[in-house]
């Protein structure tokens, strides 16, 4: 049985005709789960993408609890079939979409002369070519409705470089371009398309590179931070929030840096 075909929990009421779908990417936890969440609460239907199995059905179960209307899904992004395949589930389950947020990557640390082929087109594949698979497969709802807002959820390690992360910075600055180019080609269309890039923010998969050792501690970091703390997944749902809403239908084609006032210039 692959990833698209196992089966998903349905926590929740279906969504009423008028409530937005919203469908979030690598949202089972870390970033992705506080996007999912604020986008619960302010009145969308949620759509949780998790390449784990269960993670996303649990995640969606979560937000169910609290009130919210929210459904989970198994799907590789890095895979278009099961992209396809999820997304027709969430259409047959919630309705058209109107909201895409691609946040699913990996950020794997490897010196650039020891860095594979098969490393770099992994990161490659989930990150940039996993939007892509996303955006175009989820695009044909966002026209017919002639209203949707896009955010990819890109990083500042392609606005300063990373060191041991020169696969990961190439797909999050193809983030950034893509952004640029949807936005110029699906204006006219009522959708905008625009880029939130993090810094330091405190996730589950920052905790064990710092157990590990591979990165500062919490508080080391923040001594460089301007306004002194690392950023939580809060952080970042609070902009994507503004972005998909309607008071930011004259935003298009920007890359929102969120992080603190570090690496600014």
């Amino acid at each position: 049985m692959s990833i698209a075909e196992a089966p998903v929990a349905a926590p929740g009421e279906t969504a009423a005709p008028e409530q937005k779908v919203a469908v979030i990417t690598g949202a089972a936890g870390g970033i992705g789960l506080s996007i999912a969440q604020r986008l619960a609460e302010d009145g969308f239907a949620v759509a949780i993408i998790g390449r784990t199995p269960g993670t996303a059905a649990a995640a969606a179960d979560g937000i169910a609890t609290g009130g919210g209307i929210a459904r989970g899904y198994d799907a590789d992004v890095a895979d278009r079939e099961q992209v396809d395949a999820a997304l027709a589930r969430i259409r047959a389950d919630l309705g058209p979409i109107a909201v895409v947020v691609a946040n699913a990557a990996v950020a794997p640390q490897q010196a650039f002369l020891e860095m594979t082929l098969e490393q770099w087109n992994t990161v490659l594949g989930i990150n940039l070519t996993g939007t892509f698979n996303t955006v175009q497969a989820s695009l044909p709802d966002l026209v017919e409705a002639g209203w949707g807002r896009i955010v990819l959820i890109s990083s500042s390690s392609a606005q300063r470089g990373a060191p041991r992360m020169a696969h990961y910075a190439a797909s999050k600055g193809g983030q950034m371009a893509m952004t640029k180019a949807l936005a110029v080609e699906f204006g006219k269309a009522g959708i905008t398309v625009n880029t939130v890039a993090p810094s330091s923010v405190d996730t589950p998969s920052v905790a064990k590179k710092r157990a590990a050792g591979t990165i500062p501690s919490a508080d080391d970091m923040a001594k460089y931070i301007p306004v002194g703390r690392v950023g939580v997944g809060e952080d970042i749902a609070a902009a994507v929030s503004y972005l998909v809403s309607d008071q930011a239908g004259y935003v298009t084609g920007q890359t929102l840096s969120v992080n603190g006032g570090s690496f600014i210039g």
